[in-house]
């Protein structure tokens, strides 16, 4: 099937913000976006799948500073290390990596800007906020516990008092509104919905500040016909998920509809936006305000994860200095072995804790004595027998061909993982059960046709694995297809 008559499907993270290294909850991010990337691909769409890097911002700034490093050079080093975790983690290949110091998004927020106050919505004026620098927003009394931000409660909050731009964000309240009970899986999960309608309907949106003087804070994309003034990084970052596909070269104009913004904005319905729980208010009413402002449709879906929590249940953050590195535990333990602990392990909408114990617990029980041990069991009786799973391919040409798991399409990946960890301990179930290995000594047709099922309904589970574990998936299947014994362990007890 060419690209051209395959239907367009755009997915993407939120751009992590470069003032640390990567840690597991962007990992985790980016690898539930590259799963629905990847069976959306197996299921026959064409997939855009964009990530990459925040790049600007006070903390930015101010961090560059204190290591006395030239901030576009702090910044560089960080992207490239966020880009080498494309690898570590086996995200597709093909990702889009996008920087918000790249010259075309610079040049998009700019022009985003520009549309924007053309159609009346920015206006400037003098004000005094709490601001944490943490979150990069604005903080109300209502948002406080104990005049602290709740997800950075080490940090003091500044107060912000100079003349800046604002956006008219309260002017789309009631269009917001409309908008969700127009759309009701805009977002997903439900409860989370929920949140941000009745948070909309109480409080409405409330306009907020986009830039800030240059003279306190230059690094950011200068206001377009006011060097004085740079833009706020939320109001240049969100523009990323337009910037990514030729916003604005390829923006609609008239009747013409043309590019790649409209592959994959228009003709898709809009993106599909992971992000964390923290990112609700932003990615869900914010942007899509934003968007509805400078005239362009919204996003299609937002998906919000929640918090991977660490001891005492704080979430894990830079800011808090209790964050796991998911390159030590790709060391350690593999890159399926996180992306399978990211699935069947953590909820897929609510906070889950994380420890050392229970990853090693998880990777244990449904890798080293799951699928790793399945697949020994299965590979050594054809062995020992005999058996090829080449003398039964035709019969079962149709049946290992990708089936997409409608969960997918709920975004509950972990759905997904338990319902085919339930075929792999119902072949362990039926191997206990007709246990053909002694079956084949009194009945050899009857002992290899049980083989042959147990290769085929192997390989079956190896392909729905694809998108999920790719590399562990490839290993099965050539095993299967090539009658091979696994000359170590695909996954070694630890």
């Amino acid at each position: 099937m060419s690209k051209d008559s395959q239907k367009p499907f755009y997915i993407t993270t939120t751009l992590p913000y470069v003032n640390a290294e990567p840690h597991i909850g962007f990992a985790m991010e980016i690898i539930r976006a590259d799963i629905i990337a990847r069976a959306k691909k197996l299921a026959g769409y064409d997939v855009f799948f964009n990530t990459g890097t925040d790049e600007h911002g006070i903390k930015i700034f101010r961090k560059a500073k204190d290591l006395g490093i030239d901030t576009q050079a702090y910044v560089d080093g960080l992207a490239q290390k966020y880009k080498e975790l494309h690898k570590v983690l086996n995200i597709l290949p093909e990702a889009n990596f996008i920087r918000t110091t790249d010259v075309h998004h610079k040049m998009a927020a700019q022009a985003f800007w520009t549309k924007v106050a053309e159609n009346g919505y920015i206006y400037k004026k003098e004000y005094s906020i709490k601001y944490c620098v943490g979150c990069e927003l604005e903080k109300t009394e209502s948002e406080l516990v104990e005049g602290k931000c709740p997800l950075h409660p080490l940090q003091e909050l500044e107060i912000i008092q100079e003349e800046n731009y604002f956006f008219k964000a309260s002017a789309f309240s009631d269009k917001l509104i409309a908008l969700y009970e127009s759309n009701p899986t805009f977002v997903v999960p439900e409860f989370r919905f929920n949140e941000i309608k009745s948070l909309l309907k109480q409080e409405g949106l409330k306009d907020f500040s986009i830039s800030r003087l240059a003279s306190k804070m230059p690094w950011g994309v200068p206001v377009p016909g006011d060097d004085a003034q740079v833009m706020y990084v939320w109001f240049d970052a969100l523009v990323d998920y337009i910037s990514a596909i030729g916003w604005p070269d390829d923006e609609v104009q008239g009747t013409k509809q043309a590019g790649s913004f409209k592959k994959w904005w228009v003709d898709t319905g809009g993106v599909v936006q992971y992000c964390g729980k923290d990112n609700l208010r932003q990615q869900a009413a914010m942007w899509q305000s934003m968007l509805m402002a400078a005239g362009l449709p919204p996003s299609k879906t937002i998906i919000i994860n929640g918090f991977i929590t660490g001891e005492g249940g704080l979430k894990m953050s830079k800011s808090l200095g209790n964050t796991v590195d998911p390159l030590d535990l790709v060391k350690e333990f593999g890159t399926d072995a996180l992306r399978y602990y990211v699935v069947h392990d953590l909820s897929p909408f609510e906070d889950s804790p994380f420890t050392h114990e229970k990853f090693k617990e998880s990777y244990n029980a449904g890798l080293a004595n799951g699928i790793g041990n399945l697949t020994s069991r299965i590979m050594k009786m054809a062995a020992n027998a005999g058996v090829s799973y080449a003398d039964h391919a035709g019969e079962a040409k149709d049946f290992h061909s990708f089936s997409y798991n409608p969960h997918y399409d709920e975004f509950n990946i972990q759905r997904v993982c338990q319902d085919i960890w339930k075929d792999i301990r119902g072949l362990d179930a039926y191997i206990q059960k007709e246990q053909p290995f002694k079956k084949i000594k009194e009945d050899a047709e009857a002992g290899k046709k049980d083989i042959a099922y147990l290769l085929s309904h192997l390989l079956r589970i190896a392909v729905q694995l694809e998108p999920i574990l790719p590399e562990t998936s490839a290993k099965v299947q050539q095993l299967v297809r090539e009658g091979k014994m696994p000359e170590q362990p695909l996954f070694a007890r630890k």
